[in-house]
């Protein structure tokens, strides 16, 4: 019973919600988890009809017992109410087991990014561009510096995606959720001469894929994600060094920089100010910084 439920749910999600296959995949390792949890599989008659708020509250325990972040355990706490909320909404007359349930309170941590000196080593450093992985690589990282994109929404990107005359990227978020995004000319000219080599694809299907290896295969996320470790490994002792730190140092130098709080919100494409806001305290303790280091009595 459960297990076509969770099909029917994650098809939901794919075609309906229209979610990154990235966020299909929380979704499904979450609701896989809490199954293993209670041992309710089609092997087990001890499967209830319908979990209780009490047995969730016992995995969100035991999840924090083993050392899970608060951020981890309350995503998987919102994948149950999401898929409960679903199964109501199919016609299931029972409540929510996870609605009345609160998340864990979870410490706020301020977005890591890079100094403007690192990202210059990072992309304007002259290095030689003598393969087809060096132009993908580099337009990788200044795609993902200069525009601010999330990994996902690079590795989608598709050739008719950028918009040569008005030199700006259409973007397609979370929930298919469509954004512009300026460029600049040198961006457009950077991308033009990646597509001057770009290989033809392996499969026809991602023929309208902008960004592809050297196989002929589409970008992925791992490939994305050990690109921007190893660049950003040697520009910044920083021990983040995923994509999204290229993201929050693009926020952050833009809000460094006098731009409004507003127009960094519809760059990123947050859904709300306040997921945009978490910069501003980046900027407040930079202030806090050069106040005690400078004012005679700070």
């Amino acid at each position: 019973m459960w297990d076509k439920a969770i099909r029917e749910f994650l098809h939901y999600l794919r075609f309906e919600k229209k979610y990154s296959l990235h966020t299909q995949a929380a979704y499904q390792r979450d609701l896989e988890q809490f199954t293993d949890f209670t041992g309710r599989d089609e092997r087990n008659a001890s499967w209830p009809q319908w979990p209780s708020s009490s047995l969730i509250r016992s995995w969100m325990v035991d999840l924090r017992e083993s050392g899970q972040a608060p951020a981890s355990i309350n995503r998987k706490l919102a994948s149950l109410r999401a898929f409960f909320r679903y199964l109501q909404q199919e016609g299931a007359d029972q409540p929510n087991p996870a609605a009345a349930l609160h998340s864990i309170k979870n410490p706020k941590r301020l977005p890591v990014f890079l100094k403007e000196n690192e990202i210059h080593r990072l992309l304007d450093e002259e290095r030689p561009l003598d393969h087809y992985s060096d132009h993908l690589n580099q337009l990788i990282l200044h795609l993902l510096y200069d525009t601010g994109l999330r990994r996902e929404e690079l590795i989608r990107l598709q050739v008719q995606d950028i918009e040569w005359d008005r030199a700006q990227i259409r973007v397609f978020g979370k929930g298919s959720k469509e954004r512009l995004i300026p460029v600049s000319e040198g961006q457009l000219d950077r991308i033009r001469e990646y597509l001057s080599l770009r290989v033809p694809p392996k499969d026809p299907a991602h023929s309208g894929r902008l960004l592809l290896l050297e196989s002929g295969r589409p970008l992925y996320a791992q490939y994305v994600y050990r690109l921007v470790r190893r660049s950003v490994s040697q520009v910044s002792p920083s021990e983040k060094r995923s994509p999204h730190v290229l993201r929050h140092s693009f926020a952050t130098h833009l809000l460094q920089n006098g731009a409004n709080i507003q127009a960094i919100k519809d760059l990123l494409g947050h859904s709300s100010l306040a997921a945009t806001q978490v910069y501003t305290h980046n900027q407040i303790d930079q202030l806090k910084n050069i106040h005690k280091k400078n004012h005679p009595r700070g």
